[in-house]
């Protein structure tokens, strides 16, 4: 690569990382104080989706089917690896629980033991505020096939499945 090239790409990386910090609202990735999903009036300030990372927030805006908040958990709860509740950016969200507006949390955390685990607590820390939890359903993705899918998918999907 031309050292010119070099340059700028360092130049870029280094722009980056001075510029870029967590949200202090949802703890997702900003360019400010606050990121452009907590800055959008249009936004539903009802519903907050709580994710595992800041990429998991990228992933659900590509699907353009949620239009509330978020919040970034920094983690899930895995006593192997020593992270408990206290580790995890659970307290911003049970300030934010507070907010009257705040109607319906979405639990979006990996379909893992972890991820469970960490929905379950968050679910009873939660549910005595009156606020709904809800959870993202897990299951077969759209365009597989029901042969190749494992025991625990196929479980997940009856369990989870809806009236039509």
């Amino acid at each position: 690569m031309p050292e010119g090239d070099v340059r700028s790409l360092v130049d870029a990386i280094r722009e980056v990382r001075e510029h870029i910090t967590a949200c202090a609202v949802c703890g997702g990735i900003a360019d400010g104080e606050r990121c452009a999903i907590c800055a959008d009036p249009a936004r539903d300030r009802g519903v907050i989706c709580v994710v595992e990372q800041q990429k998991d927030v990228l992933t659900v805006e590509r699907s353009g089917a949620f239009t509330g908040l978020y919040h970034v958990l920094n983690g899930v709860i895995s006593p192997l690896d020593g992270i408990g509740p206290e580790e995890l950016n659970i307290k911003p969200l049970l300030e934010r629980c507070k907010d009257a507006a705040v109607v319906e949390i979405v639990i979006a955390t990996n379909p893992s033991v972890e991820g469970d685990a960490t929905s379950l607590y968050l679910s009873k820390i939660i549910k005595p505020s009156g606020i709904k939890v809800t959870r993202i359903a897990h299951g077969i993705p759209v365009g597989a096939d029901l042969e190749f899918a494992d025991g625990a998918t196929i479980y997940q999907s009856l369990k989870c499945r809806v009236e039509m």
